[in-house]
């Protein structure tokens, strides 16, 4: 799966990952309720968990002296474990594939997050002589209707999952605050075979199809044949799901040719293709979030528009909708002023969204990570172990320190690696993560901590912090590690760099760029440790300093301008995207080490508005950037040698860069035996200033060793270093980095994640017209839920219909007791038959709601 790239690098949103799947069912019969009113899975079992005390410890970095990863098929994960030849498959397995697990005695992490869905080409065909159905807006919509997503849950899930219509993940944070627009939706677009055939058969004979005498489509007198790249590996479930969905637009008149193939025999069709040759018209796409996502306003933007932030194919052929593409972007950009608004633009954007649907969402799936009893896993609560920040750091056998740990996992260098535009899979970004320095759900956090349970973040390598915010903007403060403010206005210094001049060399200050001045609508401060420079050190032994935060932001914006010799036109949308609410930011010390980030675009929580701009990736991916390796990479960009990106070697013909293998590290090599020989200073004119003495000639030294010891250029400051590398055979060790900084009980409190567990009660039969009274109880473990821990109970009343009727909020009357009134009002709404009550609990200690529901018959 690709990891969701969320992320115009710097803005505040997450990034996302890539699954697989495989296997294939008939087309059911039509389903009598609306497909999506079907109830989640009750999680009356908590995965198997290993309580340990936390232990204090004297070691440095990581609980483990190496770990080994491999490529092991899904479908032989629960044996290898059996076998002993591997001690944890750290790729999330399907809800199918739960009894297998539990029947092997297995541990197993569980999580939510993980989606499938059906990426459509949006393009119209450079060949005129042939026709792309899914150019047509009407035509994309109707293979909702297509789509019966409770069977598919049911038969190829094991009812384990959650049916998904909408881009927002179902039933988590985002969708209880939208559930009234979210119910609504899943009842317009409730499995319709017959709707879907009709809206179809208008579309294509306004667009010049005919229907052939034996029930297909043509065109131009030849049949019209949809190329599906339908992926074969992973998980096992997106085989049979492709192959349900061909069924279906056969069922319509479509001729399908089914294309099975692996993730990297389909990435480079599905994205590295242009759209308009017509290589592929759907693909079984899967995303998995970055850690626990709770603010998806800026899902609209990613899946859909042109501006997408993945500034890839099929994003940039799609001609959006103008009030999509406004809304999309707008609140990507946090272009509102209350909660009440975005909330608004939110319902309205997820109807459009369906109008549009480049991409047809089908299934928010449960899933489980197997692992043997004597092992250790802390996994984030939405995406599992490989997307969690704080994994790896916690990854360790029961009560030991050291030992090999040999872990499993789907693919590995699905892609190059590079940290600019390289790989975004989540099996290889979680290895990513092992080498780097912590960070949260959002782009530019790295030097933070994202919380596994709540999706909040906690400070990993600062000092402190600050927020100042316009009063009146929908932030809440969560955690007091961080100082908040709310201001009548926040100026943006003239000193502040908010644009970069490629030809000079130098930013471009708010003085600058507004001479009668500028305002923004956050500010973030963060003061680093004043021994930041002397106890934090690069893998290969330099130490970190200001350079290297520069060096990456310079590189974000460099890339996206005409001016300068690694220009990539791949680069250009990501940073006009982020332009607009970018106000600037600026070091106003460099020991200690202080930053201040001014921004219009915000984020919910007042934690996730802190930008450390530590010299992670710029823009948005995994892995960290010392300056040096950004220069000896730019250097060998700028010969046309090799390109960062994809998009941009395809064009010139030349090898994407890949720090890790392949023919790039010859070719790397050379460039930095240059630097070296020239005391390169990349973008000197800025980046002289933030050079200690001797650190060029340093930096190139401890690089070129670290060449001729370990045999590749990727570096980090993590408590794990990649010390081997095997890409052909997919497979590398890391180990631990006994100079970490850290303890490797930093974050060991994490073990225990409280989940809530609801129940309803009351009649059986409500009379219209009078007031009815439900019991709602929440626990813990057998132990009533504080409420104190208990952000919102929510209710929503739906008629014999499934349409909406009321929506409020439940009433305390004890610790884990409350009680639901439907007034007279509500109830008189109520036509004769069934109508159901459903409540969702919102905790604050964890971000995954708990939901139930009760029917009951309403008489008159």
């Amino acid at each position: 799966m690709k990891q969701n790239k969320i992320y115009v690098a710097f803005s505040l949103f997450v990034a996302l990952g890539m699954i697989l799947a495989a296997c294939a069912p008939a087309a059911p019969a039509a389903t009598e309720a609306p497909a999506m009113t079907e109830e989640a899975p009750v999680m009356t079992e908590e995965p198997a968990m290993t309580e340990e005390p936390v232990a204090s410890t004297e070691r440095k970095g990581g609980w483990l002296d190496e770990i080994v990863f491999s490529v092991i098929s899904s479908d032989s994960a629960v044996s290898q474990l059996q076998a002993g030849a591997i001690d944890f498959y750290s790729f999330n397995l399907s809800s199918n594939t739960l009894p297998d697990i539990k029947a092997a005695g297995l541990n197993y992490t569980q999580s939510f997050g993980g989606n499938y869905g059906i990426s459509l080409n949006p393009a119209t065909l450079t060949d005129t002589n042939v026709l792309n159905p899914f150019s047509n807006r009407k035509i994309r919509e109707a293979v909702n209707w297509m789509i019966d997503r409770n069977y598919i849950n049911q038969e190829i899930y094991g009812g384990g999952s959650l049916p998904k219509l909408l881009p927002i993940t179902t039933q988590l944070v985002e969708y209880t605050n939208l559930i009234e627009t979210a119910r609504a939706l899943e009842t317009k677009y409730a499995y319709n075979l017959e709707k879907a055939k009709e809206v179809v058969t208008a579309e294509m004979e306004a667009m010049g199809a005919t229907m052939g005498s034996d029930g297909k489509w043509q065109y131009n007198g030849a049949p019209i044949t949809l190329i599906f790249l339908i992926r074969s590996d992973g998980d096992g479930t997106r085989q049979p799901m492709g192959d349900y969905v061909s069924n279906q637009l056969e069922a319509v008149g479509f001729t399908v040719d089914r294309q099975y193939k692996t993730s990297s025999e389909a990435f480079p069709i599905w994205i590295g293709s242009d759209p308009v040759d017509g290589q592929w018209n759907l693909y079984t796409a899967g995303y998995l979030p970055s850690g626990l996502t709770r603010d998806e306003r800026g899902q609209i933007q990613q899946y859909y528009l042109p501006t997408s932030v993945q500034a890839s194919q099929p994003f940039l052929s799609n001609v959006a909708d103008p009030e999509l593409q406004k809304l999309g972007d707008d609140l990507a950009q946090g272009n509102f002023a209350t909660k009440e608004e975005r909330d608004a633009m939110m319902a309205r954007a997820l109807e459009l969204s369906l109008e549009d649907s480049l991409f047809v969402w089908v299934v928010d799936q449960l899933v489980y990570a197997p692992y043997n009893s004597n092992v250790s896993v802390t996994y984030d609560l939405a995406a599992g172990y490989e997307a969690a920040f704080m994994g790896n750091y916690n990854l360790r056998f029961v009560g030991e320190e050291g030992g090999t740990m040999r872990v499993g996992t789907n693919d590995l260098f699905t892609q190059p690696w590079n940290t600019i535009a390289g790989s975004n899979w989540v099996w290889d970004s979680n290895i990513m993560r092992a080498t780097s320095m912590g960070a949260a759900g959002v782009s530019g956090s790295q030097g933070l901590m994202g919380d596994p349970y709540t999706g909040l973040a906690w400070p990993q390598r600062i000092e402190s912090a600050s927020l100042q915010y316009q009063d009146g903007l929908p932030i809440v403060h969560n955690l007091d590690w961080l100082d908040v403010e709310a201001v009548d206005q926040i100026d943006v210094p003239a000193d502040a760099w908010v644009d970069w001049d490629a030809a000079t060399q130098t930013f471009i200050t708010a003085g600058d760029k507004f001479p009668e001045g500028t305002t923004a609508k956050t500010k973030s401060t963060v003061i680093f440790p004043s021994d930041l420079y002397d106890t934090v050190k690069w893998h290969d032994g330099s130490a970190i300093s200001a350079a290297d935060f520069v060096m990456s932001f310079i590189v974000f914006l460099d890339r996206a301008k005409e001016a300068s010799p690694v220009y990539d036109e791949a680069a250009v949308p990501a940073v006009d995207a982020f332009l607009p609410s970018f106000k600037g930011w600026r070091i106003t010390s460099t020991n200690p080490l202080t930053i201040e980030y001014y921004s219009d675009s915000y984020n919910a929580d007042a934690e996730l508005n802190i930008l450390p701009l530590w010299p992670g990736s710029p823009t948005g991916l995994s892995g960290e950037n010392s300056w040096d390796i950004l220069a000896v990479s730019n250097l060998a960009e700028a010969a046309g040698e090799l390109a960062y990106s994809s998009d941009k070697a395809d064009v010139e013909q030349i090898e994407q860069m890949s720090w890790v293998g392949g023919p790039s590290l010859e070719i790397l090599k050379k460039y930095l035996d240059q630097a070296q020989a020239e005391s390169f200073v990349p973008y000197e004119a800025t980046m002289s200033q933030f050079l200690a003495e001797g650190e060029v000639a340093e930096r190139y030294e401890n690089l070129s060793k670290w060449y001729a010891d370990h045999g590749h250029f990727w570096l980090g400051t993590g408590p794990y270093y990649l010390d081997q590398v095997f890409t052909t055979e997919k497979s590398l060790v890391l180990k631990n980095n006994t100079e970490f900084v850290d303890f490797a009980d930093r974050w060991s409190e994490f073990s225990d994640p409280k989940r809530a567990t609801v129940a309803l009660d009351g009649p059986g039969q409500v009379t219209a017209g009078q007031e009815a009274v439900f019991d709602v109880i929440v626990n813990f473990k057998d132990e009533a839920y504080l409420n104190e821990d208990i952000k919102q109970v929510k209710y929503i009343l739906y008629d014999t219909s499934g349409a909406t009727v009321a929506v409020g909020e439940g009433v305390a009357v004890g610790e884990g007791q409350y009680t639901v009134t439907l007034d007279a009002a509500s109830t008189s709404k109520l036509e004769t038959g069934s109508a159901k009550l459903e409540v969702a609990i919102v905790p604050i200690p964890v971000a995954i709601p708990a939901f139930t529901s009760i029917d009951f018959v309403v008489v008159k």
